[in-house]
């Protein structure tokens, strides 16, 4: 699997292959054991990762309400990768003030896909790189 480029069913793939070891007692590699903390956070997600056959292609709109679990999880992960290595610099004090204003590790997540999202969108309407100081920016903001 193309860690660094996969494609939407590799990625889910990833996460229904992840859950599937988890509940045969499997051992898991730490990017699944990482991943499968994001899918314990979010219970509303076990029906999806329960069925594969269903879930893989399902297209979800926001326009219709409704919120991709399988890109949801993703950035979960993105933003726990990013604290590990503090890449953006700033991200992981970020982060902790979060997570001492909400004393909640989820909310502190959320905040933070929050900014990773809107700084993806941006980049992808702008047709440009994301704007590391605009992710940054964003960031310390809501850590205040």
């Amino acid at each position: 699997m193309a860690l660094f480029n996969p494609s939407r069913d590799q990625v889910r793939q990833f996460f229904f292959d992840t859950w599937a070891k988890f509940k045969h007692h499997q051992a898991l590699s730490d990017l699944e054991s990482l991943a499968l903390q994001v899918m314990q956070m979010h219970p509303e997600y076990h029906k999806a990762l329960d069925a594969p056959d269903h879930y893989l292609q399902q297209e979800y709109f926001p326009e219709m309400g409704e919120t991709n679990p399988f890109l949801h999880m993703s950035l979960h992960l993105s933003i726990l990768e990013q604290i590990a290595i503090n890449q953006p610099p700033g991200i992981s004090a970020a982060y902790q003030a979060l997570v001492k204003k909400y004393d909640d590790t989820a909310a502190a997540q959320h905040d933070l896909m929050d900014c990773l999202a809107e700084t993806i969108w941006q980049a992808q309407r702008k047709g440009s790189q994301p704007d590391a100081e605009a992710y940054l920016a964003c960031m310390q903001a809501k850590a205040r």
